[in-house]
């Protein structure tokens, strides 16, 4: 029987999370991400087979069933057969894989060293698994008390059964965990997360119904299962996509694996540095969602300054910004759409030819949609970002015509404080923004500007501007609401209360002297 709760209460995630992190101890989250991610991606694998394995047990023993067998040997061998299991998408467990037998093993000191092999048995019986499981459980600096109590811990959820399938159980469990672990570690934590709202927003703008999606720096996958679920909610279907994606980092290109691995998402996500070994070299993308770090000093762009991808200008060694949106722009189709994250200065710089890139860019009429985002979204940074959307068909491609025109979105007063430092925009937001803008290109709705908040403006402007692509450079100011009182009266009012202040102001000081005087401190 696959063990634990369906997990269908709300709030589990947290209360799951709240028990692992205590067993942490010291240990740094950077590290402890991939030993709890790890063996609830093992659990995950082993639920779904011990499931399957039930059921064959179970048809194999009744007498009505069409797979019914009378020798407990060859019984034992359909139960044991790998294509059983590979027919349906489920993963192959070996025997000494299978959480039941970890469980029973999980108090002994050799916790660790099971473990690593298990995950090896897995790799060797699941090609697409080679090289992206974490093994190396049994080092001296993990605590195998704490890892038992862990694998009990875990233990306490079904996550692969089909009851917890049908509820995404292990997909709230991985998307929740992994946004606590950006958040633990930080700044280092941007490297492998998006923040929710920033990829449901993109997702919703896009619409990546249908075709080719690409991220060349996926990160932890984020992007593809936003994806896949902006797909599921409207009635779409998951075959009609294929989706590529690099990421340079090799510990999170494992970790995107094993989240696109959970939920059944086939992939051509390859590790490698996008810019110097771009393994997606002739690939022409429907959509391209992606968060670039931002403002990179490090690309070794003194190596790339011939590139075939610099179509509007060679991009300054010093910042990768430019050469993340020429890569976007040259791996989209025909009718493409891409995107993506970029810091506030993409906006706006002048500075190593920055400028003039920007400039060409737009001249080319590339740019359909700016958005500027509020402050505090991200985990890793405080620079202030913004989202570019860039078409390559912006003439009549499912859409109206669009040319030589660009939709400015200020969305910087929007979003709510979830913690003290971060962030996010609710579900209302995303909605009004993705309904701007799809109204603007002509999907429904009628599109009017509002003042603060958007305004279509014809390329003329833009270079009237000099090219700055800043929203609030464009939609103005918002006009505050006039409450009707005189200007006279107000004031009038205001230095009124003023003045009471000052008066309370004055017996709280002296009461404060006289308490201090009796303690014998006077001022």
């Amino acid at each position: 029987m696959v063990g634990g709760s369906s997990g269908s209460d709300l709030g589990f995630e947290q209360k799951l999370w709240q028990a692992a992190d205590k067993l942490r101890n010291n240990m740094d989250a950077a590290e402890y991400k991939h030993v709890v991610l790890g063996l609830i991606f093992l659990k995950y694998i082993s639920d779904a087979f011990e499931e399957k394995y039930d059921y064959l047990k179970e048809q194999t023993l009744d007498p009505k069933s069409e797979v019914y067998v009378k020798e407990p040997s060859d019984r034992y061998g359909v139960m044991e057969d790998k294509d059983e299991y590979s027919a349906e998408n489920i993963f192959w467990v070996p025997k000494a894989a299978r959480w039941n037998y970890l469980e029973k093993n999980a108090k002994k000191p050799e916790i660790g060293k099971l473990i690593d092999d298990a995950m090896d048995a897995i790799e060797k019986d699941n090609f697409s698994l080679r090289g992206i499981l974490s093994k190396n459980y049994a080092r001296p600096a993990l605590d195998k008390q704490r890892l038992g109590e862990l694998i009990d811990l875990i233990g306490t959820i079904g996550l692969g059964d089909k009851e917890s399938r049908s509820k995404d159980v292990l997909g709230r469990v991985y998307e929740y965990f992994i946004g606590q672990f950006a958040d633990a570690e930080g700044k280092k934590g941007g490297q492998f997360y998006t923040p929710k709202s920033i990829v449901r927003l993109l997702a919703e703008m896009l619409e990546p119904y249908k075709g080719r999606i690409y991220d060349p720096c996926c990160g932890s996958g984020g992007m593809f299962v936003q994806s896949e679920k902006f797909i599921e909610a409207h009635g779409g279907k998951i075959g009609n996509i294929s989706v590529y994606g690099q990421e340079s980092n090799q510990t999170t290109w494992r970790l995107c694996k094993m989240n696109l691995a959970i939920r059944g998402i086939d992939s051509n996500v390859q590790w490698g540095d996008s810019f110097h070994n771009d393994v997606h070299r002739d690939l022409k993308s429907d959509f391209i969602l992606a968060n670039p770090p931002f403002n990179d000093s490090d690309w070794k762009g003194e190596l790339l300054r011939d590139d075939v991808r610099w179509k509007f200008g060679v991009p300054p060694v010093g910042n990768a910004n430019f050469a993340w949106v020429q890569h976007f722009i040259h791996h989209l189709s025909p009718f493409g759409i891409a995107g993506f994250v970029l810091a506030n200065g993409s906006m706006s710089s002048n500075t190593s030819n920055e400028g003039e890139i920007r400039k060409n860019i737009i001249e080319g009429d590339l740019v359909d949609c700016m958005v500027a985002l509020p402050s505090q979204l991200f985990y890793n940074t405080m620079i202030p970002a913004c989202l570019w959307f860039v078409s390559r068909d912006k003439k009549n491609h499912k859409f109206r015509d669009r040319r030589g025109e660009v939709l400015f979105i200020d969305a910087r007063k929007m979003g709510q404080m979830i913690t003290r430092r971060n962030r996010e925009l609710t579900d209302e937001e995303l909605k009004k923004i993705s309904d701007t803008y799809h109204s603007w290109r002509g999907e429904g709705g009628k599109y009017e500007d509002v003042l603060g908040f958007c305004k279509a403006v014809k390329t003329e402007e833009i270079e009237k501007q000099g090219f700055i692509l800043t929203p609030g450079r464009y939609v103005g100011i918002e006009e505050e609401k006039d409450d009707g009182e005189p200007f006279d009266d107000k004031m009038k009012r205001l230095t009124s209360e003023l003045s009471e202040q000052f008066k309370e102001s004055k017996k709280l000081e002296e009461e404060i002297k006289k308490n201090l005087s009796g303690l014998g401190y006077k001022l």
